[in-house]
């Protein structure tokens, strides 16, 4: 008899417009953690799927001879990051695996190759896939490591296993999580990344829900977690000051050298003043705002409509 883990594996599975993979991606993930786990456990986030991936959740269910699974009903569409931080509060494992998408592009056996990893004193392990990232997403990684403090460089993720404890220190640390992985890569805990070879599948197609809301999530998290709009503001702050400046010496130079339209120095040079208060203004309050913004999530939480249990 195969002696299993005792740990209680949790997996959080994000399943939008998925009715064409989510089957076969959930009998893999059955067979995997029953195998391995005594115990386990499955939520799967329908994140307002209008085509059959309820359906396909269900069926695929039967599969599993030890496994809870459940599925998690949003109320609408919430994007990734709300949907799978409803499936973390509802998982109650020792470790919780996080599968952001239902797209299975590497070998079933990287999902306990990577849970090993953590055994070894890692709090979150990441499994990235090592082909080349998109431009996008490349442009994205650079400017977010350039202008963050986060201790770890980041990439393109397919899945991740975290401990109860990293778990918890995010919670305490967020009450709301707009971006987990920046969230994971400063909470002081262990990390690691395993890179695996990739298998060829076809392409799969991106909801268009889904492409505007990760270009909304990739503009909030810049600004949110990084000091990027704050450093760029800065440096219009001080070429425009710069520019009131020049124009000031300019009238005033104008004035004592040449002939100018009477009222014409005292105007400009009130302009310049007055521009040159207004964007010193301005820094501050962008300053007060990026603090704010820091303190204070703009996301708001999430809110599901039901949630089903699928077995015992």
């Amino acid at each position: 008899m195969k002696n299993r883990e005792k740990n209680f594996a949790s997996a959080v599975v994000y399943v939008h417009n998925s009715a064409d993979r989510i089957g076969p991606f959930l009998e893999t993930l059955i067979a995997v953690l029953e195998d391995n786990f005594d115990h386990s456990e499955i939520v799967c986030v329908n994140d307002s799927s209008d085509d059959g991936s309820v359906q396909a959740i269900k069926k695929a269910s039967g599969k599993a001879a030890r496994s809870s699974i459940s599925v998690l009903n949003m109320s609408y569409f919430h994007g990734l990051e709300r949907s799978m931080n409803a499936g973390a509060d509802l998982a109650i494992g020792d470790f919780l695996f996080e599968f952001d998408s239902t797209v299975m592009d590497y070998e079933p056996a990287e999902i306990m190759k990577v849970y090993r990893r953590a055994l070894e004193g890692y709090d979150i392990v990441s499994a990235a896939p090592n082909r080349k990232q998109k431009a996008s997403s490349s442009l994205f990684y650079w400017l977010f490591d350039k202008f963050s403090d986060a201790p770890c460089r980041m990439a393109t993720e397919s899945f991740r296993v975290l401990s109860r404890r990293a778990i918890n220190r995010v919670m305490s640390m967020n009450k709301t999580v707009p971006y987990r992985k920046a969230i994971y890569a400063g909470c002081g805990l262990k990390t690691d990344t395993i890179q695996y070879a990739c298998k060829q599948i076809p392409a799969v197609p991106v909801d268009k829900r889904e492409k505007g809301y990760r270009r909304g999530l990739a503009a909030d998290s810049l600004l949110l977690f990084t000091d990027a709009g704050y450093r760029f503001s800065g440096i219009m702050t001080v070429l425009m000051m710069a520019v009131a400046l020049f124009m000031g010496v300019y009238s005033i130079v104008i004035y004592c050298t040449g002939a100018p339209v009477e009222g014409w120095t005292t105007t400009i040079l009130f302009l310049s003043a007055a521009f040159f208060g207004l964007f010193a203004i301005l820094t501050i309050v962008i300053k007060y705002l990026q603090l704010l913004v820091e303190l204070i999530h703009k996301r708001k939480t999430y809110s599901f409509e039901s949630i089903e249990k699928l077995t015992k």
